[in-house]
């Protein structure tokens, strides 16, 4: 897409994220906390999610994502951060099993990756994935990591709401390399920055 731009998210452009989220989809509860928060910390509830977003908007150091706009208008999403950020990711015995005892110290992490109805499959998702790249090595990444779905792994058809954590193909095309599987269709990549 010729006129994408990307954007961190900012307390100006939160208006924006709430577009971009709407009222429908998983975005639109979720408000990527899923991974922030675990057990009975996670509620499915919309609004108190949303509240939770906004409040670790106010006290963090960076930016927690990046926003992506095509013609003005906000289409996309990528939700990352330090690795320890991120308690359920923290927390996952599979994961574990896949990092063994990597150092968790500077690996910053890729959770969600959202992109509006009707400009999927124009490179979006690859565009951020990109930028968050180079937005991690400027905040001290040593090294960046997704979880995303290996589509050609699995059988049948793949909807888009099943690809908030992006696709392997798009990691291998920016350099990522697999650590290792949580399950035969989701692989965790790394990418040494």
């Amino acid at each position: 897409m010729d006129d994408l731009t990307i954007q961190p998210l900012t307390q100006e452009r939160w208006k924006d994220l709430v577009a971009l989220f709407g009222t429908r989809g998983g975005a639109s509860w979720c408000w990527c906390q899923y991974f922030v928060q675990t057990g009975r910390d996670f509620s499915m509830d919309r609004d108190a999610n949303q509240r939770a977003l906004r409040a670790q908007m106010v006290g963090a150091q960076r930016p927690l994502g990046l926003l992506a706009y095509g013609g003005g208008v906000p289409i996309g999403w990528v939700a990352l951060g330090p690795l320890g950020s991120y308690q359920r990711l923290t927390a996952s015995r599979s994961l574990d099993d896949v990092r063994g005892s990597r150092p968790v110290e500077d690996v910053w992490r890729t959770s969600c990756f959202v992109v509006k109805v009707g400009r999927r499959r124009r490179g979006v998702s690859t565009a951020l994935l990109r930028s968050a790249i180079g937005f991690a090595r400027e905040h001290g990444a040593r090294s960046l990591e997704g979880h995303p779905v290996d589509v050609d792994a699995r059988t049948g058809r793949v909807g888009g709401d099943e690809l908030y954590h992006g696709t392997m193909s798009m990691f291998v095309a920016e350099g990522f390399r697999e650590i290792g599987r949580t399950s035969p269709t989701r692989p965790v990549m790394e990418l040494v920055l």
